[in-house]
């Protein structure tokens, strides 16, 4: 049974960090447990019990409107496995009963051996993969239980139950927090960073690119699903949308891929707790996907992503690309290009290098780049705008079906490092918005005409040609000399200092 859309009640208000103690209470709870042992396995159990009571006050709120219209709402959860039944019980004056509330053992076997087999089975018995059944039988096949102690899953159960889900204010503050633990990802250890895109950054993106409500907005690689969401947002406000507009928000706008089974259920979380009931994300490789097979029905008007970078392939799944390569971004970007329908518009993140690099395959790239699309902008990035990540990123903007004449440059150039305390914000970028519209000249901006790139190597390196009072980068000949020249001085002043 597929869900429709319901009303949205709206409070007087956002909440002041009204769940912000509940999730540093649940981390505190989950550092004491033995097979919870890094941030990722925190956002990972927060993700599953935080789901189920979504779930609950989901149905709650059907059943709500189900009686003001005069009419009964079926549960799709069976009594047994509602929240109110097994999570946290409740006598009359709604406090736990303790009676009925398992602990200890108990809960944990009943989790392990009852609750998570029963969601498992909704993907099999689901319409299609577009409703929220499937939603819930995928993140119970991919996921299981880590909390060993039956006492402290009881203490988490008890923290989410006084987290709630009924007004857009108690989402909007839920929303933030889930961003919070997902940024807070980045630190936990070489993989964690994957999961975060800088959402300034990502708004800049969704800002440039514009996407129109009717649009289908994709990405292939799509972690913690940031790029949706903040597409999502900007559609909401980008005009006073219809009921047939938000049904079309919330069906027919959104669709991603994802590899890893953490990513997709952090993704799926997250784009539920911004509002999207059942969000159209697969589990799958998209990198498996034989690009000779991908057909005019399968493309989408935007694409918007921040695809892995250092990563490489197996021969096998080179095999589906025109250009072969091990480089994971790369094989994204082919990936990327095709999957846009003509006149389709992208922002993709990509390291700066591909701008540059002389091997056969990033020449290759660039020149199917250049002639298939209109690669109107690239957005040059400091170092340290991505947490932990050791290369430096460009931004590529382009449209399909029109070879490019001009690019236009930006080099974002900051009075300031960049890092986990002096993160990249709106304002940094503001300029850069302003300058794209007309894709004027600046100190920090310039524009490059295609006939005169190489035509061999194509190489698009950012090279300002208007920032004044730069020291022109000096030969080792002229380096050796002028430390040559420092030696000699140093040797006088210590002559005339004895």
């Amino acid at each position: 049974m597929a869900w429709k859309r319901w009303g949205v009640r709206f409070s007087h208000g956002p909440p002041k960090k009204m769940f912000e103690q509940h999730f540093k209470n649940i981390d505190d709870i989950l550092r004491k447990d033995a097979g919870a042992s890094s941030e990722l396995d925190y956002i990972e159990q927060t993700s599953w019990v935080l789901f189920l009571k979504y779930l609950d006050d989901l149905e709650k709120d059907k059943e709500t409107e189900a009686k003001l219209a005069g009419k009964k709402y079926e549960y799709i959860i069976s009594p047994k496995f509602r929240w109110e039944v097994w999570a946290v019980p409740k006598t009359g004056d709604k406090k736990i009963d303790h009676s009925k509330a398992l602990s200890g053992d108990d809960l944990k076997d009943f989790v392990e051996r009852e609750l998570f087999p029963y969601f498992k089975k909704f993907k099999a018995d689901a319409v299609s993969p577009d409703t929220i059944e499937y939603k819930i039988g995928e993140i119970f096949s991919e996921i299981k239980n880590k909390i060993q102690s039956g006492y402290n899953l009881r203490e988490v159960l008890n923290l989410v139950d006084g987290m709630h889900f009924r007004s857009q204010s108690e989402k909007h503050e839920l929303s933030h927090l889930y961003e919070g633990k997902i940024k807070n990802m980045g630190n936990a250890g070489r993989n964690g960073g994957e999961y975060y895109t800088p959402r300034p950054l990502i708004k800049t993106i969704v800002k440039v690119v514009a996407p129109k409500i009717g649009d289908k907005v994709y990405d292939g690689a799509v972690g913690s699903a940031g790029f949706l969401v903040e597409a999502f947002e900007y559609l909401k406000e980008s005009k006073k949308l219809s009921t047939s507009d938000m049904q079309t928000l919330q069906k027919k706008t959104f669709y991603g891929k994802e590899k890893k089974s953490l990513a997709y259920i952090i993704g799926i979380m997250n784009m539920i707790l911004h509002g999207i009931e059942a969000p159209n994300i697969i589990h799958t490789n998209t990198l498996a996907e034989n690009l000779a097979d991908i057909q005019e029905k399968d493309r989408y008007e935007i694409v918007l992503a921040n695809p892995p970078f250092g990563g490489s392939e197996r021969p096998e799944v080179q095999q589906n690309f025109p250009i072969k390569t091990g480089e994971t971004a790369f094989l994204f970007l082919q990936h990327f290009i095709k999957m846009l329908k003509a006149g389709g518009k992208a922002g993709v993140v990509i390291k700066n290098t591909f701008l540059s690099n002389t091997d056969n395959a990033s020449v290759s790239l660039r020149k199917m780049l250049l002639e298939s699309c209109n690669l109107h902008t690239v957005l040059d990035l400091p170092g340290g705008t991505f947490t932990g990540a050791g290369v430096k990123t460009v931004i590529l903007f382009f449209e399909k079906g029109a070879p490019t004449k001009k690019v236009w440059f930006y080099q974002l150039n900051l009075d300031r490092n960049l890092g986990k305390t002096n993160a990249l914000n709106e304002a940094d970028l503001a300029d850069f918005i302003k300058l794209q519209e007309t894709n004027g000249d600046s100190e920090n901006s310039w524009s490059i005409d295609i006939k005169d790139v190489d035509q061999k190597t194509f190489d698009l390196s950012a090279k300002n040609p208007n920032k004044g009072g730069e020291v022109a980068l000096r030969t080792p000949k002229e380096i050796l000399k002028e430390m040559e020249k420092l030696d000699k001085e140093s040797a006088q002043i210590l002559k005339n200092l004895l």
